[in-house]
């Protein structure tokens, strides 16, 4: 029997309510309530963000130290992600800063390969890195209930 690997979709769908909080859907179904600046806890869009980072570094250390034949010595990977915003306009994260921290039964040398390689391995940091481009308004509501898809050159 041949074993067919299925493709994951992936995206996210975010609701927001009138006085509510946003709602983020995966395509799964999967969703997460997100905090707003003072809505209390929670998590943000900039915590997103930076939770994104980590945990692609520390499943790309794992794929790392795998590749590297180290994963039978590593007990564990930790990143920490935190950011600072850029001045002025437009509103944006100006660096972003990574820490990861390996433990088990590894060298210096062994642990510098596993987070170089982690890092060329991980989509999200080359993403970041890259300056992929983003584009937002593919949809324009009129009034409620009425959406239309925006065309190059149609109205709506």
């Amino acid at each position: 029997m041949v074993e067919t690997r299925r493709e994951r979709l992936t995206g996210a769908t975010a609701h927001l309510d009138r006085g509510g909080r946003p709602v983020v859907t995966n395509p799964d179904g999967t969703t997460i309530d997100i905090a707003t600046a003072g809505s209390g806890p929670g998590l943000t869009p900039l915590d997103l963000l930076y939770s994104s980072l980590a945990a692609c570094l520390v499943i790309s250390a794992r794929i790392a130290a795998s590749e590297l034949q180290l994963l039978a010595r590593l007990d564990a990977v930790t990143a920490r992600v935190t950011g600072d915003k850029a001045d002025g306009a437009p509103t944006r994260i100006g660096a972003i800063r990574s820490e990861l921290s390996i433990a088990g039964d590894l060298g210096e040398a062994e642990r510098d390969a596993i987070v170089r390689r982690a890092e060329e391995i991980c989509t999200v940091s080359n993403t970041l890195r890259g300056g992929a481009n983003v584009s937002a308004g593919d949809l324009i509501s009129r009034r409620p209930g009425y959406a239309c898809r925006r065309r190059r050159g149609a109205d709506c």
